[in-house]
């Protein structure tokens, strides 16, 4: 009778713990940088004050890369470094798109429609019109496509691995 009771006094308790958020899958977090990388603006400008391949304003890069590596990086070493400009962005996607689908309802197309809109303009709502609700709509639309691509399967490099060589 203790065991029972005991065993049904657990299993409430586990029942009533809260249900964890989701977290967002690594192949969310690198479509969604890569969205916003295709989406960026092109100002056709040498020097636009812009950052990397995602135009990131300089304000932003030091607490960024900060937060993200561990280093305050300035624009120019941002600039001058692709794959920590990608690691950086990776970073605070994943935050803001994490922080997004649970606001959004768990709705991953509402999560990476707030997010660009975050991206944009620092807030996660207001970009209904205008060139903000432009630039969120090419972001979701270059989120379904890079979502929608199949990971590459890497061709074996084992000592196992031997081409097959066409006969003559």
């Amino acid at each position: 009778m203790r065991l029972l009771l005991g065993g049904m006094i657990v299993s409430l308790g586990l029942w009533t713990l809260p249900v964890q958020a989701q977290q967002v899958t690594n192949t969310q977090v690198g479509a969604l940088v890569e969205a916003l990388r295709l989406a960026a603006p092109k100002t056709g400008k040498t020097n636009d004050g812009l950052y990397s391949e995602w135009q990131i304003t300089p304000g932003i890069i030091p607490s960024w890369s900060k937060q993200c590596i561990g280093k305050e990086l300035t624009p120019q070493e941002l600039e001058a470094s692709p794959a920590k400009a990608r690691e950086i962005v990776s970073c605070i996607a994943r935050r803001e798109l994490q922080k997004q689908y649970v606001a959004g309802n768990r709705n991953e197309t509402t999560a990476v429609r707030r997010t660009a809109c975050w991206w944009m303009t620092g807030n996660a709502s207001g970009c209904n019109s205008g060139a903000t609700a432009t630039y969120v709509q090419r972001v979701v639309e270059f989120y379904q496509q890079q979502s929608a691509k199949k990971p590459v399967e890497p061709v074996s490099t084992s000592s196992n691995y031997r081409p097959q060589i066409p006969k003559n």
